[in-house]
């Protein structure tokens, strides 16, 4: 598959071997039980290198798999309120809001406003504060109240500093 008449070509264990014909490369490849593999197709002369290809692509699986499993995902989890939520439902509300910050998660706070509850959109400000009050400093505001439609939205973080501190305290029990 290479085309270039002449090639740099880099030994199985990183060391230059010089610029030399395609065929010659490649029998020395053959020689070593290996492949010549194209690095850099755009560089004058272009780089190959002796390499057991298979090996190479199974060790980059691994290492992809490796970075799959280690990597945290975020999810978006939703919490709904409503302009006239009662004061126990509302702890109860900021309690599931902590746990969810807890795992990493990012919340979205949401107020529906119905009817003439639009005139006094002042009030789902209010409960958004209270709300996070309760959250006992555990959430870091990523964007403020913002009234869309008839819907008042707020997205949370979790605190990272909250955190570590809890994890702390969990370590020491």
């Amino acid at each position: 598959m290479i085309r270039a008449k002449e090639v740099r070509l880099v030994g199985a264990e990183g060391e230059q071997l010089g610029i030399m014909q395609r065929s010659v490369a490649q029998n020395m490849a053959d020689e070593a039980g290996m492949d010549l593999v194209l690095i850099a197709p755009t560089a004058e002369p272009p780089v190959c290198r002796i390499m057991d290809y298979g090996k190479f692509k199974f060790e980059q699986a691994k290492h992809d798999k490796e970075v799959r499993k280690n990597q945290k995902t975020v999810d978006i989890k939703e919490v709904q309120l409503s302009a006239t939520i009662e004061e126990h439902d509302l702890n109860v509300k900021a309690r599931s809001t902590i746990r969810f910050l807890e795992d990493g998660n990012k919340i979205k706070v949401s107020i529906r406003f119905r009817g003439r509850q639009m005139a006094h959109t002042e009030i789902g400000v209010e409960m958004m504060n209270t709300f996070l009050e309760r959250l006992e400093g555990s959430a870091v505001v990523d964007r403020k109240p913002l009234l869309e439609g008839r819907t008042m939205i707020m997205m949370l973080s979790p605190n990272k500093a909250q955190q570590k501190i809890s994890k702390g305290d969990m370590e020491d029990a």
